[in-house]
C-alpha cells in the first residue's frame, strides 16, 4: 500500500497554547481582583472601570472564552490532525480562527469594563461582537469539517464525536440566545422578555457549561489521557453511551437554574428530571477516563502530567455529581443565590478545565519543541499548590454558602426572622471571602510557575513547525459483518453532525415552544405598565454597573423570603423586562420590591457611600454616577426599540419621551433638595433612583423593609 507524505501544522497549536497561558493568567488576576474587592471593597479605588460589577463579567468571559476557549483550540488543532492523519484543511482558516478569536477577547476587554454589556450571564458581549463570534465559529467549523472530510483515517475516534457535538450545539446556543434588537452600536435589547428571556438565558447558560466547558474537554480527555498513559481507552462501548446520552440529556437541564422562580412548574420539573439523569452518562465518562489508567498508577505517582489529569477527571466527577444534586428542589432551596453555587462552579472550572489544560500543556510543549520539560520539580510544585489553591477556594465558599442559607431562613421562637438585617449575613462570611482570595492567589501562583516552566522549555528546544508524517490514502472498504453498528456512523461525519443537531434540538424545543406560545404560562397582570423614559434609562444604568451580579430580582415563595422582601414575584410582572434581571447570586439583598421602601435621599447616599446607610457593607461606592449626565439623545431610539419588541408605548411617544423624562427627573431632584441634596436633573444617579423606586410597585403588596 502506497504511503502519502504530508505534515502536521504545529504553528497553530503553539499559538493557541501561548494564548491559553497568557489569557489564563490575565483572566485569573481579574478574578482575584474581584475576590479581593468582596473582602475589601475600597480596592476599586473609586474607579468605575475596575468596580466589581464591571469586572465580574470580564473575569467570567476571560476564563471561559479566553483561557478555556484557547485551550480547546490548542488541543483540538493538535489532536484532530493526528486522529484524521491529515493537516488542517486550510492554514489560512486556522490563522483567521486564531487572530479572530483573540480580537474577540480584546473586544471584551475594551467593552465590559466600560459598562457595555447585555447583562446576560456568560453572554454579556454586545451585538457586534456576537456577530464576530458567529463568523469565527463558522470559520472554525469549516476548517474542522473540511479536515475530517479529507482525512486518511476511516473511522472517527471518540474525541472527534465530542468536537462535532460541541461545534453544532454552541452554534445553536449562541444564535438563539443572542437574538437581540440593536439600539446603537454599543446597545441592544434582548428579543425575549421576562420569563421567556430567563428560560432562553439559562438554557444557554447551563449548556454553555455543558458544551463549551465540558464536551470539548471530554474530547481532549479521550485523546490526551490515553496518549499520556500510553494505554487505550478503557471501553469503546461506554464511550458511545457517554456521548449520545450526554448530549441528549444535557440540553434539557437549563431550567434547574430557575427553580422556585416565576418559570412555569412543568418546565422546572423537566429541568430537575433530566439533571438527575445526567449523573449516569457523566460518571460513565469519568470512569472511562480513570479506568484508562488501570495498570498505570505507578506512573501517575511520578508523572506530573498524569497527576493533573487524574485530579481533573476526579473534579469532573465531583462537579457532575454535585450538579444534579443541586438541581433537586429541596437542595436547590438551600443552595440557590448562595456561595455554594460559586464553590460548585469553581470545582469544575479550576479542577476540571484548569487542571486538564495544565496537563495537556505540560505534555504538548516537549513534543512541540523536541526537548525535555525544563523542570519536573516546578511542574510538581504547580500541581500541589494548585490543588491546595482549589481546596482553599472551595471549602470557604461551601462554608459561606451554608452559612448564608441557614441565616436567611432562620426564625426565632416568636416566628420572626432571626437575622432581619441582610447585612448580618454578609459580615458573617467576610473571612470566608478572604480565604477564597487566598486560594485563588495560590492557584495563580501555580499557573505563573507553569508559564515560566513552559517558556523555559520552549527557549531550550527547537520548535517543529511542520511535523512530517505518512499514512495510506483513505479507500472505501466493504463493511465487516462483525463490525460494531456504531462504526457506520463514525464513517459519516456529516450524518453524525445532523444526528447530533437533532438530538440537542429536542429538549430545547420541548421546553421553549410551550413557554412562548401558550399564554397561560405567563398570566398577564393589568396593573403592570411599561417603564417611564427616566426609569428605562435608569434600568440601563443598573445594567451598565452590573448590579445584577450581586442583587437578584426574584422573590421565591418561601416564608423566609416573603417575610424579608415582600410578596413573591409573579411571571406577569416581567413582561416588559428586556432582558430579565433575576440574577443568580445574592451578595446583597433582593431588590424586586425595593420600590417605595426608602426615600430618594437614602438611595442617593447609599450609592455615594454605602457604609453611611449600611455600616459594614461590602458594596463599592459609585461616585461617577453623580458626575455623569445621561445621554438623552438615546431616549427616543430606546422607546422605538421597546415598542418594536412589543412594549405598548403609543405611536409617536418617542417625541414626548424626553419631556416626561425631565418632569419625573425634576420631581426626584425636588425630593432630594428637601433633604438638603443638590443635584442636576440629568445626572445618572437621578435615573437610577427612578428605576429603583419603580421596582415591584406595579402590584399592591405589603412592603418589607430591606437593609
Amino acid at each position: 500500500m502506497q504511503l502519502e507524505k504530508f505534515s502536521y501544522d504545529n504553528t497553530i497549536v503553539r499559538n493557541f497554547a501561548y494564548a491559553t497561558m497568557i489569557w489564563g493568567v490575565i483572566g485569573m488576576l481579574v478574578g482575584l481582583t474581584a475576590a479581593l474587592q468582596l473582602a475589601w471593597p475600597s480596592l476599586n479605588f473609586g474607579l468605575e472601570f475596575i468596580s466589581f460589577g464591571r469586572i465580574r463579567p470580564l473575569h467570567t468571559n476571560a476564563v471561559i472564552f479566553a483561557f478555556v476557549g484557547n485551550g480547546i483550540f490548542t488541543g483540538l488543532y493538535y489532536s484532530l490532525q493526528r486522529l484524521c492523519k491529515a493537516r488542517m484543511y486550510s492554514d489560512l482558516l486556522s490563522k483567521i480562527n486564531f487572530w479572530g478569536w483573540q480580537l474577540i477577547i480584546v473586544s471584551a476587554v475594551l467593552t465590559l469594563p466600560f459598562g457595555i454589556t447585555t447583562s446576560k450571564e456568560y453572554a454579556e458581549l454586545e451585538w457586534p461582537i456576537d456577530i464576530a463570534i458567529t463568523l469565527i465559529w463558522v470559520v472554525f467549523g469549516w476548517n474542522m469539517f473540511a479536515t475530517i472530510l479529507t482525512r486518511r483515517e476511516k473511522h472517527l475516534y471518540v474525541a472527534i464525536w465530542f468536537y462535532i457535538g460541541t461545534f453544532v450545539t454552541v452554534a445553536v446556543l449562541h444564535i438563539v440566545n443572542s437574538f437581540e434588537l440593536p439600539v446603537s452600536f454599543f446597545k441592544s435589547y434582548s428579543w425575549y422578555a421576562g420569563v421567556q428571556d430567563a428560560l432562553v438565558q439559562w438554557w444557554y447558560g447551563h449548556n454553555a457549561v455543558a458544551f463549551f466547558l465540558t464536551t470539548p474537554y471530554l474530547g481532549l480527555m479521550y485523546y490526551f489521557i490515553p496518549k499520556a498513559a500510553n494505554r487505550p481507552v478503557y471501553s469503546y462501548r461506554l464511550s458511545i453511551i457517554h456521548f449520545w446520552a450526554l448530549i441528549f440529556l444535557y440540553i434539557w437541564a437549563g431550567p434547574h437554574h430557575l427553580l422556585y422562580t416565576a418559570l412555569p412548574d412543568w418546565a422546572q420539573s423537566l429541568g430537575v428530571v433530566f439533571s438527575v439523569m445526567l449523573i449516569a452518562p457523566s460518571w460513565g465518562g469519568m470512569l472511562n477516563g480513570l479506568l484508562t489508567l488501570r495498570g498505570a498508577w505507578d506512573k501517575v505517582r511520578d508523572d506530573a502530567v498524569l497527576k493533573f489529569m487524574v485530579v481533573a477527571v476526579t473534579a469532573y466527577g465531583m462537579a457532575t455529581f454535585e450538579g444534579p444534586m443541586l438541581s433537586l428542589k429541596n437542595v436547590n432551596a438551600i443552595s440557590h443565590f448562595t456561595d455554594w453555587t460559586v464553590a460548585h462552579v469553581h470545582v469544575g472550572g479550576l479542577g476540571w478545565n484548569g487542571f486538564l489544560t495544565f496537563g495537556m500543556l505540560y505534555w504538548l510543549f516537549p513534543k512541540l519543541f523536541r526537548v525535555e520539560l525544563f523542570s519536573k520539580k516546578l511542574a510538581n510544585f504547580h500541581f500541589w499548590i494548585g490543588t491546595l489553591g482549589i481546596i482553599f477556594y472551595a471549602l470557604p465558599m461551601y462554608w459561606a454558602g451554608f452559612t448564608q442559607s441557614l441565616m436567611w431562613k432562620e426564625f426565632t421562637k416568636e416566628g420572626l426572622l432571626a437575622y432581619p438585617n441582610f447585612l448580618e449575613t454578609v459580615t458573617e462570611i467576610r473571612t470566608m471571602y478572604m480565604l477564597r482570595a487566598l486560594g485563588g492567589a495560590m492557584y495563580i501562583v501555580g499557573t505563573v510557575v507553569m508559564v515560566y516552566n513552559l517558556f523555559k522549555t520552549a527557549a531550550a528546544g527547537s520548535f517543529l513547525a511542520n511535523e512530517e508524517a505518512t499514512a495510506p490514502a483513505l479507500h472505501p472498504e466493504a463493511k465487516d459483518s462483525q463490525e460494531h453498528w456504531h462504526r457506520v456512523i463514525e464513517r459519516r461525519p456529516i450524518q453524525m453532525m445532523i444526528f447530533s443537531l437533532i438530538v440537542i434540538l429536542i429538549g430545547g424545543l420541548v421546553e421553549m415552544i410551550p413557554t412562548f406560545l401558550v399564554k397561560s404560562n405567563i398570566p398577564t397582570i393589568a396593573s403592570v405598565k411599561p417603564y417611564t423614559p427616566l426609569e428605562l434609562q435608569g434600568r440601563d444604568i443598573y445594567i451598565k454597573e452590573g448590579c445584577n451580579n450581586c442583587h437578584s430580582q426574584m422573590i421565591r415563595p418561601f416564608r423566609s423570603e416573603t417575610e424579608r422582601y415582600g410578596e413573591y414575584s409573579k411571571a406577569g410582572e416581567f413582561v416588559y423586562d428586556h432582558p430579565h434581571l433575576w440574577g443568580s447570586k445574592r451578595t446583597g439583598p433582593d431588590v424586586h420590591r425595593v420600590g417605595g421602601k426608602y426615600l430618594d435621599s437614602w438611595h442617593y447616599n447609599h450609592m455615594l457611600d454605602p457604609q453611611t446607610m449600611s455600616p459594614g457593607s461590602i458594596m463599592p461606592t459609585y461616585p461617577w454616577l453623580f458626575e455623569k449626565d445621561i445621554d438623552t439623545s438615546t431616549t427616543a431610539s430606546k422607546i422605538v426599540a421597546m415598542r418594536t419588541l412589543g412594549v405598548p408605548y403609543s405611536k409617536g411617544y418617542e417625541r414626548q419621551a424626553n419631556i416626561d423624562f425631565m418632569k419625573q427627573a425634576n420631581q426626584i431632584v425636588a425630593n432630594l433638595k428637601e433633604a438638603g441634596i443638590e443635584v442636576k436633573s440629568q445626572r445618572e444617579i437621578v435615573a437610577l433612583i427612578a428605576y429603583l423606586q419603580r421596582l415591584g410597585t406595579d402590584i399592591k403588596v405589603k412592603n418589607k423593609e430591606v437593609k
